[in-house]
């Protein structure tokens, strides 16, 4: 008789079928230590859940992160809540978590859930609500235990951060049945006195150690507390419901102290750049009002009657020797251009061509005898050469043959 074959996929598949109909696998809660953590860029966490005897491979998609209320980490003691699948691909089968609580405090974390959404809805954590903190102070509450690292390290650092602050120190009980009422009791008290600033607070611990900041009578006070409230409850990575009530929410105390109490060193520091660099502004505008003040008096002294005075008379002086000048310049081409017209005169002059053997004869009377046709033989003629005259009679007149003149062939 021959076997069916089946291929991977139609087994995969009908093992996937059989962990579908299986109605205790649709939901189940598995315990157990959280190994090989791992937060995917798409918002998906994969993990591994072992115990001493087996490890089981779960995964929460990033749809019900919802679920989950704290960070996942390596190591952590959780309770987990979801769906036993297949995963055909690989034929493994996982758990789908839809909800991870941590063990022990499963409960309270609940708990702490549904007091923040109440809170939340109620507007105890809208901003508007929140009051500045003020950024100089002179006293400073502190609701905490009167021992323990939290209150050595608020005063130490706000001591050395201001050595002049005054710090109110409230001894709380901050662990147990009575740490509530001591908290209100110790917030009020502060309040009543007028501190400037309230730090309430305590060191870091489990959720039980600091379940008294989660209570709704502790919220209710910080959020109708008129001085503003710091919290500075365990550390960085502890949250309760008072660090989303208070005015601020410091990540340890510490911190909350530094943002409390201004340094003082750097208040004298800005003080100091502050006083300098109003000196430096108040020298640059006396200097710059001594300058105008300097020009002022230059001007006052260039518009005075006597400087105006004293300007005309040297502009009239220079105008005097500027026509000086032009008065000397201008006789000295008139007599450049006397002496060349005398020059000229003097090649014209009569005289000066009877000086050079040069006679000038006239008739009778006194016409001017440049011609030989003009005279005949007896006529008296007056000669006049360069110093005197001469009276003559004609006794011929010769001409000068007229000039042959040549011509073409």
């Amino acid at each position: 008789m021959k076997q069916n074959v089946y291929t991977v996929a139609q087994i995969n598949s009908y093992i996937k079928n059989m962990f579908t109909q299986d109605y205790m696998l649709r939901f189940v809660l598995v315990k157990g230590e959280v190994s090989n953590c791992k937060y995917h860029s798409s918002g998906h966490i994969y993990f591994t859940l072992k115990d001493a005897k087996g490890v089981i491979a779960c995964v929460m998609f990033a749809g019900n992160r919802t679920g989950l209320s704290f960070k996942l980490e390596e190591g952590q003691m959780v309770v987990v809540g979801g769906t036993i699948d297949v995963y055909e691909r690989d034929g493994k089968y996982q758990l789908y978590a839809k909800q991870i609580t941590l063990d022990g405090a499963g409960v309270l974390y609940e708990k702490f859930d549904r007091m923040k959404r109440k809170l939340e809805e109620m507007g105890m954590f809208a901003p508007e609500y929140k009051q500045p903190i003020p950024r100089y102070i002179r006293t400073l509450g502190v609701v905490t235990a009167p021992t323990g690292a939290a209150v050595r390290d608020i005063i130490n650092i706000a001591t050395r951060r201001n050595p002049y602050i005054q710090i109110i120190l409230y001894p709380a009980i901050v662990q147990g049945d009575q740490a509530a009422a001591s908290i209100i009791n110790g917030i009020h008290a502060l309040e009543q006195l007028g501190v400037d600033v309230m730090i309430v607070g305590r060191g870091g611990g489990s959720i039980e150690d600091l379940w008294a900041f989660n209570e709704e009578a502790v919220a209710q006070a910080v959020f109708d507390c008129q001085v503003p409230v710091i919290s500075a409850v365990g550390h960085e990575t502890d949250t309760t419901i008072t660090d989303f009530v208070a005015d601020l929410r410091a990540p340890t105390p510490s911190a909350a102290a530094e943002l409390a109490v201004y340094d003082f060193a750097q208040l004298m520091d800005r003080l100091m750049a502050y006083s300098n660099a109003l000196n430096h502004a108040m020298q640059v505008q006396i200097r710059r009002q001594q300058n105008r003040l300097e020009n002022k008096k230059l001007r006052l002294k260039y518009l005075s009657p006597m400087n105006q005075i004293q300007q005309k008379r040297t502009y009239c002086m220079d105008l005097e020797g500027r026509l000086a000048g032009l008065m000397n310049s201008a006789l000295i081409q008139q007599r450049h251009r006397m002496a060349l017209y005398a020059e000229k005169l003097k090649g014209l002059s009569p005289l000066e061509k009877l000086s050079q053997g040069y006679a000038y004869v006239e008739n009778a009377n006194h016409e001017v005898i440049n011609d030989v046709n003009s005279v005949k033989p007896e006529d008296i003629v007056q000669i006049y050469v360069k110093n005197g005259t001469i009276q003559a009679e004609v006794n011929s007149v010769k001409r000068f043959p007229k000039p042959v003149q040549d011509t073409e062939d």
